[in-house]
């Protein structure tokens, strides 16, 4: 059984299904980001009987005293999700041979739909502001463990699959940020209540984690999936034309019996031996996102616009020049992988241009940050910040994508969905390691 073999992915379907998985993957995290002001309102003190105004504190200035709850909680937050994140992960680099992947990717789903939907059960629910605090944190680790078994889990399925396959993925999720920040300003807009905007974005998550399970059910019902599946089932078993490959590959050596006995080996040691063949697409991918979330948001955040003086574009700067404008480029990026992906897998460019992003950190920070302490402004006008926001996002969607669809086929087939969850592992250290030097960058301005 060969790729050329292989049946057409009629109507595309299987690509919708992952693009669709993909979306489910970062969608509910992404609202739940976007919530941070509801959740903050909600951490006032008692004695404060006034309700949260509509949408006057969503500005990225602190324009009221906040208490220690609420100046801590982004950091409590960034903690609870990334520290989860990692850990499960790795642990399902290892656990995914044992665990069957349908209950790894329905439970998973199942996981976080019913904390989302105990989060909108919550909005409307009068709790105090500690156990609020408690309770929400609780949350987002519980959302970040399931998320990470659910992703490593879908890059490991898309692994075994022709590496476009990926592609749809890393687009989905593209996407969930762009429809997050979207929504952010669809709020600002029309001066909604922040309870009733965080009721719709969680109720809205609910759907989409509904979609992506009826999603996967489907998917093994599809042909082309089949097919692949059973290709990839068959490789190391004792089927006489895996058998012949395997003797080209191993340059006549007279051992294809022995690979009967060692369909069981890959699970306890070729994850490192796996690394040794994905390490620069692995190391890469970490360094991106490393790059990416340790500007993202942390500095670009608190860049302030020099042309606005007052007036709608200084309401709109922030949430359309760096979120949406981030998640657009960041989207598109990621799709263009579809249709051209260049350079090859193999390439010393692709490691060169993951390297050259570290010129960001810099940009950025002389930028309008503020406030500032050390460093000079270089780059005030507001059409620079959106220049390097466009290049910086653009080259994160398409690099990483690459990256991701490159690292899963450098191995052979049987091997190719550990690979994929070792890539989700890497993924997830770059936005840990991302997350941590974010302090260090923004204490340097």
């Amino acid at each position: 059984m060969t790729a050329s073999n292989a049946p057409r992915d009629k109507y595309h379907a299987v690509w919708i299904i992952f693009f669709i998985m993909g979306l489910g993957t970062l969608l509910p995290w992404n609202f739940f980001m976007t919530a941070t002001l509801y959740f903050t309102s909600r951490l006032r003190e008692p004695s404060a009987a006034t309700p949260p105004p509509p949408t006057g504190n969503i500005t990225l200035d602190g324009v009221e005293t906040r208490n220690v709850l609420q100046s801590k909680f982004n950091n409590v937050m960034t903690l609870c999700a990334m520290v989860p994140l990692l850990v499960f992960t790795c642990l399902n680099s290892f656990i995914h041979q044992r665990i069957p992947q349908k209950i790894r990717i329905i439970g998973s789903l199942a996981v976080i739909f019913v904390v989302f939907l105990l989060t909108a059960v919550f909005v409307k629910v009068d709790v105090a502001p500690l156990p609020f605090f408690t309770l929400t944190m609780l949350k987002i680790i519980f959302i970040n463990s399931f998320g990470a078994i659910l992703q490593g889990s879908l890059f490991g399925l898309a692994g075994i699959l022709p590496a476009s396959y990926t592609t749809p993925i890393m687009s989905g999720q593209g996407l969930a940020g762009t429809f997050a920040a979207f929504s952010m300003i669809c709020a600002l807009a029309s001066g909604s209540d922040l309870e009733d905007g965080a009721f719709g974005y969680f109720i809205t998550a609910c759907f989409v984690i509904l979609l992506a399970i009826g999603s996967y059910i489907a998917l093994p019902k599809m042909e082309f999936f089949q097919f692949y599946m059973a290709s990839h089932g068959s490789a190391p078993s004792a089927d006489e034309e895996n058998n012949m490959d395997l003797l080209k590959k191993e340059s006549g050596e007279k051992r294809p019996v022995v690979s009967l006995g060692e369909e069981e080996a890959p699970p306890t040691v070729s994850v490192i031996n796996i690394f040794k063949q994905i390490w620069v697409m692995a190391l890469s991918v970490c360094f991106i996102f490393t790059i990416t979330i340790g500007t993202f948001p942390a500095i670009t955040v608190d860049v302030r616009s020099t042309v606005a003086d007052g007036g709608a574009w200084e309401t709109y700067f922030i949430p359309v020049s760096c979120f949406l404008l981030f998640n657009l480029m960041d989207w598109a990026g990621r799709s263009l992988t579809a249709v051209c992906m260049w350079p090859g897998k193999d390439s010393v460019w692709l490691p060169v241009m993951v390297g050259l992003r570290v010129v960001f950190v810099p940009l950025f920070m002389l930028c309008n940050v503020q406030p500032r302490h050390s460093l000079p402004v270089w780059f005030a006008h507001d059409a620079l910040y959106i220049i390097f926001m466009i290049v910086f996002a653009f080259s994160n969607g398409y690099l990483a994508s690459l990256c991701m669809c490159f690292g899963p086929k450098k191995v052979p087939p049987h091997e190719a969905e550990t690979a994929g969850a070792i890539m989700a592992f890497f993924l997830s250290l770059g936005l840990a390691l991302g997350a941590a030097v974010s302090f260090a960058f923004r204490a340097m301005i």
